[in-house]
């Protein structure tokens, strides 16, 4: 994969990185039967008010329809071209099937344009971008745009470079190492896409300078410990000073940043095998 890593000429190239998208994009242009538009709410809500801060701005973009569900089973797409998409961090292939239909996947590493690509309810050839059972995935292969529930659609494992494996296949269910470590017991009929999500670059990439960031749509964010205490629970001091309490908090005084925000006692925790490892500071 290629990245471009900019020479200094100015002070926002010199911190800033690109993916190398032109490279791996075959076609530039979307298909408009696919396209539709999105409106932005600026992060408000019916009333106008804000419920989610630093929203607003942006470049426009068009919505891709992606085929989530993959349900035009047994029946071979060809890949017309690898396509880049302003509303994920991964690339999407267009497939034309033979009776014309286009659609839209997640592009994995390596699909070409050219290549077929099939979604099947039994086992088919194990190639990149085929799309089959988890009990019919041989152990040890990396797996994207997984189904957590048979017939719910790839809802898991779609971001750029990321990937499950295959552990092992017990009977009805199948372990799977999932991209955070987390080992979790899945539905063996429970279908899921051969290989890694493209442009595993994304991680690498390094916008530079406000001026991007702003382009994708986020407002500027001020440090609570810049603020007054009226307006923060960290505001207040003279000077630069840490924010005087044990942890850190919301702007509404809720605890932030490593809470627990998963519910106890959901019913998917019976097939959580093997929780994520902790971080290390």
């Amino acid at each position: 994969m290629a990245f471009t890593l900019y020479k200094p000429t100015t002070p926002g190239r010199r911190h800033a990185g690109v993916s190398g998208w032109k490279t791996e994009v075959t076609k530039r242009t979307p298909e408009k039967s696919l396209l539709s538009i999105r409106k932005r709410t600026g992060g408000r809500n019916n009333q106008g008010k804000i419920t989610t801060r630093h929203r607003g701005g942006g470049a426009k973009r068009m919505v891709r329809e992606l085929d989530v569900f993959q349900e035009k089973l047994d029946v071979p797409g060809t890949v017309l071209g690898i396509e880049y998409d302003p509303n994920r961090t991964a690339y999407l292939a267009l497939l034309q099937y033979p009776d014309g239909e286009k659609r839209y996947i997640i592009a994995p590493v390596g699909l070409k344009p050219g290549a077929q690509v099939i979604s099947a309810t039994k086992r088919v050839e194990v190639t990149t971008g085929n799309r089959m059972p988890l009990k019919d995935i041989p152990v040890g292969m990396a797996v994207h745009a997984l189904e957590i529930q048979p017939g719910r659609g790839g809802i898991t494992v779609r971001s750029a470079g990321s990937s499950a494996v295959i552990m092992a296949v017990e009977g009805d269910m199948a372990q799977v190492k999932m991209p955070s470590g987390e080992i979790r017991a899945i539905p063996a009929h429970a279908r899921a896409s051969l290989g890694q999500v493209s442009n595993n670059d994304h991680s690498n990439v390094r916008l530079g300078k406000a001026g991007r960031v702003i382009l994708k749509g986020f407002r500027p964010t001020v440090r609570g410990k810049v603020m007054n205490p009226v307006d923060h629970p960290h505001g207040g001091g003279e000077g630069n000073q840490p924010i005087g309490m044990k942890h850190p908090k919301t702007p509404w005084g809720k605890p932030a940043l490593g809470v627990k925000t998963r519910k106890a006692g959901r019913y998917s925790d019976a097939f959580i095998l093997k929780r994520r490892p902790k971080k290390t500071d």
